[in-house]
């Protein structure tokens, strides 16, 4: 028997859920969506040792959909951030650049912090919470959509068993390899980088006292985002022929490279979580929908980590289209309607292709240990840092708090 819901998202990790909640909590019970995951239901987290920079925008929308409450004990607000850029034995690491990272004026003590570091299993718990029990959601976890049509008043979906949905739109949000991407004929353009991330948890003697530092390194960006306690997550990025031979180190070999990156700066290390890695390749969608269909998150949108805002351009898409999914059923039209996924397209396809385009930049001149370029990029940061405005408007700009900003992240209702 056909299931007919009004939403259908398929991906059930931070961008589906995150969809899902926030049009739950505007609509209640008014709205039927059904997630569609191959994993099962997320009851509990596979380990990940990841921790995402979350920018005070999508701390406010969190907020707003009453979700950051549940994270707040386990996330660590950043008032400091620090730069370095240097090669790998040199003796010292001179700070090239500074900044306070609390929004308003410099050094206020209660303003709040353009970034907090959050551990990726809390926030992927907590949006799965925020809807596991919601009256108007049904999970259909293992399961996968193996094609989709268009039928005019709708869309008729097929699971892999054979099952059948119908629903006004279907969403896709299955991350960087997203089969309904595929399905719908959206094609990308994008690169492979040789560069691999690979990330870990260490603990540490000395407090990191709220500091986040990025040492730019010929091999990319090694960043130390604090965590709560004397703990930090290192994510770090090296050329992948290096990463291969680090991550197949013994735990003493591997802490000896740790240390090596870190500098002295924490005292004595520990590491206390797992190592991962993936490789790294920066992708843009050509489109970001088809008819009665879109694409959120990591299947529109792939960047390089070095600016640590994958998942807040995620959530600017969830924002996007969760208001005009919304603003568009509360005045009884179809949210599958192409004029309406014309705006969310046209909000948010040229901020994340200017961002993807910023980041890559970034990535290829601190990954480059020529000597002039080195002169002209520390030059470059040095300029910054006597230039207090200029900081400023890089704290609110990574704070997503620039541009054309969805109503969740200014706080306020859908």
């Amino acid at each position: 028997m056909t299931q007919r819901f009004d939403i259908v998202i398929s991906g059930g990790s931070f961008a589906g859920l995150a969809f899902a909640r926030a049009l739950t909590w505007a609509l209640g019970d008014g709205i039927r969506i059904a997630i569609v995951d191959r994993s099962p239901r997320k009851e509990t987290t596979a380990p990940d040792a990841r921790a995402f920079a979350l920018s005070a925008g999508a701390r406010r929308m969190l907020d707003t959909l009453g979700i950051w409450q549940a994270i707040s004990n386990a996330a660590q607000p950043v008032t400091e951030i620090e730069i370095t850029d240097s090669s790998l034995d040199a003796g010292i690491r001179p700070v090239l650049l500074k900044y306070d990272n609390r929004l308003g004026d410099e050094g206020a003590t209660d303003a709040e912090p353009a970034s907090s570091i959050v551990p990726a299993p809390e926030l992927e718990q907590a949006l799965y919470r925020s809807v596991a029990d919601a009256p108007g959601v049904t999970f259909l976890t293992p399961a996968e959509i193996i094609r989709f049509v268009d039928t005019g008043p709708g869309v008729s979906i097929t699971l892999r068993d054979g099952s059948e949905l119908t629903a006004s739109l279907l969403v896709g949000a299955e991350g960087r390899r997203s089969p309904s991407r595929d399905e719908a004929g959206i094609k990308t353009i994008g690169w492979r980088y040789d560069q691999t991330a690979i990330v870990t948890t260490i603990a540490h003697e000395r407090p990191h006292n709220a500091r986040a530092i990025q040492h730019f390194l010929p091999g990319g960006p090694f960043a130390i985002l604090p965590l709560p306690g004397n703990r930090s997550c290192l994510t770090w990025t090296e050329d992948a022929g290096e990463a291969t031979r680090i991550l197949a180190l013994d735990d003493a070999t591997f802490l000896a490279e740790v240390e090596t990156r870190v500098a002295g700066r924490l005292g004595a290390l520990e590491v206390v979580g797992p190592r991962q890695s993936w490789p790294l390749e920066m992708h843009l969608a050509r489109a970001y929908i088809a008819p009665r269909f879109a694409i959120l998150g990591d299947a529109a949108h792939g960047v390089h980590p070095i600016a640590g805002q994958g998942v807040n351009l995620a959530f600017r898409d969830v924002a996007a289209l969760s208001e005009i999914v919304v603003d568009t059923m509360r005045v009884g039209l179809d949210p599958g309607n192409l004029e309406s996924l014309g705006r969310y397209e046209r909000w948010r396809r040229f901020d994340s292709a200017l961002s993807a385009a910023a980041f890559d930049g970034l990535n290829r001149l601190f990954s480059n240990d020529q000597m002039l370029v080195r002169a002209a990029r520390d030059f470059g940061l040095g300029l910054v840092d006597r230039l207090p405005g200029l900081k400023r408007r890089f704290v609110s700009e990574a704070a997503g708090l620039t541009g054309d900003l969805p109503r969740l992240f200014k706080s306020e209702q859908l």
